[in-house]
């Protein structure tokens, strides 16, 4: 069988998916793509924007079915759509969300109704991400979903004697380093991913997902369903927030309720609120109104793009959003929504070069042996060019 996730809610989900499908966001401890690879026996490629598609190509065959790719797989989905069949259309009222259908055509998501399906209202709840906030405030269900999926009739390689650990729920991979820690996963579940460390001093209350090589350094604080990905680097103080991959938080400082994406660096001190001063519901920058949309949270930090920046000491105000390709520095609070390639502080912003900007992304990449390729760099000259109305300097 052919699978296509494709996109929903995309314009909600930026700045994320400026470089990215929506399957592609992290969650729990796998990615939306790769919780459907773990359940699915056949192939997965991504229905996307047409500037994303040189880098997450589409196949069609004679028989596809095409999945919502905001949605997070359980057995009772997985169930419902394996029995379905050619011209089915599987939609949730309540969400007012089509979940899937199939389809041995090439199928324009914006025209659906022309295809003619045939209807069939799924009932049951499901986990989806729907707004940015959605991925730091559902981390928690989501990292127990993996952890049972990906730990399911295993034996977790043992914990070193120099750790105090409370409670069940560990997991460590092969070649994992947990040394001299306190692990609490009493509240949640903690998973040490392959090549990952956990090093002396650091404190863990659950839920913790820490993927292949990241690294927690010395003395670090987490609490509350975070997430580090694969060979990021986090230190200092984090709470309730979600790091795609190959993004360091180094340094002391706090971070929380945020997301931070791909290539991401926050500079030593670097802290972000996470919490008004006046306790007000959080209002936060939305791309699909262009203006600030409220959030219903009362806790809401950071929602940093890829290939993003901060230098040392910089601060931000709760629910700051950062786009793609942006460096921030100097004193005092920036502006909440710091908009793609764009370059300075609360002082002076001016727009960052696509030159200096790609070698940037360059040099950071090279260091984890990964090319930047002729594909990102049409991504990100994209990304640039229909952002430029939003640098109003």
């Amino acid at each position: 069988m052919n699978y296509i996730l494709f996109d929903d809610r995309r314009n909600n989900l930026l700045p994320f998916t400026y470089t990215r499908p929506v399957s592609e966001i992290r969650c729990g401890i796998l990615t939306i793509t790769e919780k459907w690879a773990h359940h699915l026996d056949g192939e997965i490629s991504f229905l996307t924007e047409d500037y994303l598609q040189v880098k997450y190509p589409v196949n069609y065959t004679a028989e596809n079915v095409y999945i919502n790719g905001s949605i997070i797989p359980d057995e009772s989905l997985l169930a419902v759509i394996e029995r379905m069949e050619e011209g089915d259309l599987l939609f949730h009222l309540e969400k007012e969300k089509v979940i899937a259908f199939k389809s041995n055509q090439k199928v324009d998501l914006d025209n659906l109704e022309s295809f003619q399906f045939v209807q069939h209202n799924y009932e049951n709840d499901f986990l989806d991400i729907n707004d940015v906030w959605d991925i730091f405030s559902k981390n928690a269900e989501a990292l127990k979903q993996d952890f049972l999926l990906l730990t399911e009739g295993r034996v977790s390689a043992s914990l070193d004697e120099t750790n105090t650990h409370i409670g069940n729920d560990l997991f460590i991979e092969e070649g994992a380093i947990v040394q001299g820690a306190i692990l609490n996963s009493t509240s949640g579940p903690i998973y040490v991913g392959k090549n990952a460390e956990i090093m002396e001093g650091s404190v863990v209350r659950g839920g913790l997902a820490l993927c292949e090589s990241a690294v927690l350094k010395l003395s670090t604080k987490i609490y509350g369903a975070t997430t580090v990905g694969p060979f990021s680097k986090v230190g200092g103080e984090v709470n309730n927030s979600v790091i795609f991959g190959y993004s360091n938080k180094g340094h002391d400082g706090f971070l929380g309720n945020s997301v931070l994406g791909e290539w991401c660096n926050l500079g030593a001190d670097t802290n972000v609120s996470n919490l008004k001063n006046n306790y007000a519901e959080v209002k936060i920058w939305n791309f699909e109104k262009m203006g600030f949309k409220n959030s219903g949270l009362q806790f809401c930090g950071m929602m940093m793009g890829d290939h993003s920046k901060s230098g040392i000491n910089t601060m931000f105000n709760t629910a700051t959003v950062v786009g793609v390709s942006s460096n921030i520095y100097g004193g005092g609070f920036p502006r909440n929504y710091i908009p793609s390639f764009s370059w300075g502080g609360a002082d002076k912003w001016v727009e960052f070069r696509t030159n200096k900007a790609f070698e940037v992304a360059e040099k950071m990449m090279e260091r984890r042996g990964i090319p930047f390729t002729e594909a990102d760099h049409a991504i990100l000259t994209h990304v640039f060019e229909v952002t430029k109305s939003h640098r109003n300097f």
